[in-house]
This record gives structure tokens, sequence and C-alpha cells, in this order.
């Protein structure tokens, strides 16, 4: 038996190969016909240029080993090495990675674990070539292939939403969410009109224009009038009424609906009635949710926005990119397809990745599939389950459950922040991000944990495992909490060095809970890798 990967690997790991409840069929886990368990310091390995050769150069793969070819002429000539070969170094530090996401419980509510096949389609021959323009307008040469994959996956984002073409267009040329936020109101604003977007510290995006008394932190802030909107403290939903009232006297002329850390829908009826009554346009950064509104389990942006705008790296399950979705029809006077396009190239992008447009038309297949529907369904239901588990422990989750992805942890009422907890859990194998609360003063200690469910879904895990989630991460809490009784001095880098010292006492507790952290993610594939 051959596999190709790097030998060094997970030398002991037994890497389950067909967990149960895996949504991720053998196809695309790459496995056909294998047993439940394979010790993968069994496994011969395959030369990586055969491998590599596959993924990276197009050649196909072989059993044979076939001589590795000198490319160019006398005098500046190369061999073709695989990684392994070229660069032993860089290919350890990827393997280490790729071990570390195999053995962790990787919570982090924005990744996800792409496909081999989006992993082919990246790591193609798509990236050598230039493609500035759009399809049929190019500013280079040799395009006809090109423009062929772009119309595709421009078909298949329209797909993907169910988006009739006579009435929406896309550009899934921007090189993530934030560019692409960027991009849009370079389309439709003038420097210093006025945008509101929901605070960063109740859940918002630093690209809806987060600020401070002190420093505009993103460019949006920078370049743009900024006036948040945020949760009502006392629910943890967003305050629509202080909404209407701030937007009625600030007159916006652009509301920005979407979040990076709040586990509820939003109301899109009325952000549209405010909208429209005072003027401005209405967008959607759907980043966080796009696999959830593709597959029809939250409610849909497309049917009151102008924009809708979002990562493709997230719960669609994609390549790290990001698309702009916009009405064919004049909005507020401007033609939003001319603008929006003219704004990517040439205002702010040069060549599109042609090697991500070409993953992301693979993932936008896939998302028409019943099993990517399935698996977006059980992305919610795992979090309601980890959600659940988390309040039966009792903790105070901000809004108090979840409807989407994701849950926000508040654990200011046991006297500890989410810097603490993370670092804790990171030395566990358990992956998330400490994260800010309503109410929080610093943004570096903050209140809170954001824990998302979309990346151990992908893996296979159902409700159970994921109340075990809730259970290592109370374990994990109570570690925090005894350990910040023993540390001498307030501050978080006295914490910090406390528990990294070699006499750290709690040092037995956090490897026992990594071991039996371990013991349930190694049960589960990880696709692509």
């Amino acid at each position: 038996m051959q596999a190709c990967g790097g030998p060094a690997m997970m030398n002991s790991i037994q890497q389950p190969l067909g967990p149960k409840g895996s949504l991720f069929p053998s196809k695309w886990l790459g496995i056909t016909g294998c047993p439940n368990h394979v010790k993968l310091s069994s496994i011969k390995p395959c030369r990586s240029s055969q491998l590599e050769g596959s993924l990276i150069t197009g050649k196909p793969p072989s059993s044979v080993s076939v001589p590795i070819p000198e490319i160019g002429g006398p005098g500046s000539s190369f061999v073709d090495y695989g990684l392994s070969e070229a660069d032993p170094e860089v290919r350890t530090i990827i393997d280490k990675e790729k071990n570390r996401q195999f053995r962790s419980l990787e919570l982090i509510a924005s990744e996800n674990f792409t496909s081999r096949a989006v992993m082919e389609a990246v790591g193609s021959c798509l990236t050598n070539k230039y493609s500035e323009g759009l399809p049929g307008k190019r500013y280079y040469g040799g395009n006809e292939y090109i423009d062929e994959l772009e119309i595709l996956c421009q078909e298949r984002a329209l797909a993907a939403f169910n988006l009739d073409g006579e009435k929406w267009g896309v550009n899934v040329q921007p090189l993530s969410g934030s560019p692409a936020n960027f991009e849009v109101y370079t389309a439709i604003l003038r420097p210093h009109d006025r945008i509101m977007g929901l605070d960063l510290p109740h859940g918002g995006h630093l690209s809806h224009g987060f600020m401070t008394p002190k420093r505009r932190v993103s460019g949006t802030s920078i370049y743009f009038e900024s006036m948040p909107y945020r949760l009502d403290e006392s629910t943890g939903l967003v305050d629509y009424d202080m909404l209407e009232k701030t937007a009625t006297l600030f007159r916006p002329k652009l509301i920005i609906a979407g979040a990076s850390a709040y586990p509820r829908d939003f109301d899109y009826p009325r952000m549209r009635k405010i909208a429209d009554a005072v003027g401005a346009f209405l967008m959607m950064d759907m980043a966080h949710i796009s696999g959830l509104v593709s597959a029809s389990v939250v409610a849909n942006p497309f049917e009151y926005c102008d924009i809708v705008t979002t990562t493709t790296h997230k719960s669609l399950r994609g390549p790290r990119g990001g698309m702009i979705f916009f009405k064919k029809d004049p909005v507020l006077g401007v033609d939003l397809e001319s603008a929006i396009n003219n704004a990517v190239f040439p205002g702010l992008q040069g060549g599109p990745h042609n090697h991500t447009i070409g993953g992301l038309a693979v993932c936008l297949k896939h998302a028409k599939s019943p099993e990517f529907k399935a698996y977006q369904n059980k992305v919610v239901s795992n979090c309601r389950a980890l959600a659940s588990r988390l309040m039966d422990l009792g903790y105070k989750l901000v809004s108090g459950g979840s409807d989407n992805h994701l849950v926000l942890v508040d654990l200011r009422p046991l006297g500890i922040d989410g810097a603490r907890v993370e670092k804790i859990l990171d030395m566990a194998s358990i992956t998330l991000n400490k994260n800010s609360v309503p109410g929080d003063k610093s943004a570096l200690v903050p209140g809170g944990i954001r824990i998302g469910s979309p990346a151990m879904t992908t893996r296979g895990f159902g409700e159970n495992e994921f109340i075990s989630v809730a259970d290592f991460i109370h374990e994990g809490v109570q570690i925090t909490l005894e350990a910040k009784k023993s540390v001498s001095g307030s501050k978080l880098q006295d914490f910090m060095k406390f528990v990294t010292s070699p006499s750290f006492p709690l040092v037995d507790r956090v490897s026992d809970l990594q071991r039996r952290v371990e013991a349930l993610t190694t049960q589960f594939p990880i696709p692509g890798l």
C-alpha cells in the first residue's frame, strides 16, 4: 500500500480513515476501501515529486519512479524538484502544522478544513497566469481558458445562492473579505462619507469602521466617517431601535450588516427599512455564515440587501478568497456592476489569483450538493448542542445561545478573562480565540472566548462530540482559575510566564487534558491531508 505525504508527518499516529458521521464522502477524503485505522508509520511513502507533480505541475501520479526533469536551456536550467527535495525546511514546517491540525480541536469560528479537490486547484498551474481585467476584457493575451474558468466560477457563485443572473452579478476576484469590503466602499462612497457597522467589541468586524477615542484603527475609519451601532447589553441582541435613532441623526450613506462574533441572525427587513428611511445603501458581509446562507439554514440577506460580500474559506469551506455580489439595477443612482468591477480592477487590485478562483469554482459546485446542505444543518445543530452544554455547566453566553455556527462565552462572571483561558486551552490542544464581549474595556485582555463548530463538523464531529468539547473547555477554564490564583503578579505577562515555566505546578493536569483531547480528535481524519 502506498500513500503520498510527508513521512515525518505523524510517525506514530493512528489515523482513522472512515469515521462514523463523517460528512465528507470517501471521494472527498481521497479514501477508497481503507480499513478504519491505518498506522501511518507502516505506510510506504511515495516520492514527494510524484505527489507534488500531480498537485502542482499537473503531471499524473504514478507508482513508477520517473526521472525528475531538468527545466530551461544551457546556463539557466534547474531541476524541478518536489518540495521535500527543494526545501526540506519548509516541508518540515508544513508537516508540523499538519500534525498540529490533526491533533487539535480546531474551534476558531472563522476556520475550516477545505477539500483535496480545492487544494489541487489552488496548487495548480493556474497560479502561473496573469489576467488583469474581466473575462473578455483582459490586459494580457493567453487568457481564453482563464476566461472560461472565471465565467464558470461566476455562474456557480450565483447558483450556490440561488440568484437570478438577470438581477444579480458577482465579482470573484477579491483577494479576501476585508479587501472585498474596501472595494465596495471605494465603489459607492467618497472620502469622508458616513458609514455604520456593528461595533467591534459588540461582535462586529475591523473592516466595518472600527475606531477608538484615540486611534482610527481600521482603514475604513481613516477614509470614511464611522458611527457604530451596538448590542443591547441586557439581551445580547442588536439594538435596532438605537440603530434607527442614530441613523436618523447621523445620516449614513452605507449601513453594514454582518459580524465576526455575533451568534444570532440579522433582522434584514428592519435594517432595510432603516436604510431606506435615511437614503443609505444596505450591505451584508456574510463572511462567517455564507455556507449557512447557501444551504438556507439561516435568513437570506439577498432578499433585502443591495450588496453582499463574503470570504470563501470559512463556513463555505473553500480556498482563501472573497466575492462581491451586487444588484444589476441601479441603486440610489449608482450602477453597482460597473462601479464595483472598476473598484476591484484597476482601482485596488492587479491580476486576480486564478488558482484561488479555480479552487472557489470547485467549492461552489460542492455547495449545491445534498451533502453540503446536510453539513450546514449539522454545523448549526452541533453549535446548539455545544451552547446547551455550556449553559448547563453554568456559563453565560452572549444572547443566551446561538442561531448559527458560533457561541460567545462571557467569562467575566467567573473572574477570568479570555486571554488566559485561550492560553491554557492552547496548551491542551484546544484552539479557539479570546474575544471581546459587550462592555469590555480591552481587546488584548477581553472578557470572553469565541467558539465555532464548522471545522470539527467537517471532520465528522456530531452533537455528542461537541458535548465533550464543552466539557474539555470547562476543565481548561477550571485549570486557568487555579493557575491565576497561584501566580504572583496580576499582569497577563506574569500569567503567561508562569504557565510556560518548567515549574508550572498544574502541568500534569494540562497534559492529561491534552492527552484526552487528542485521543478524541485523532479518531477523525482531515480532508485533503
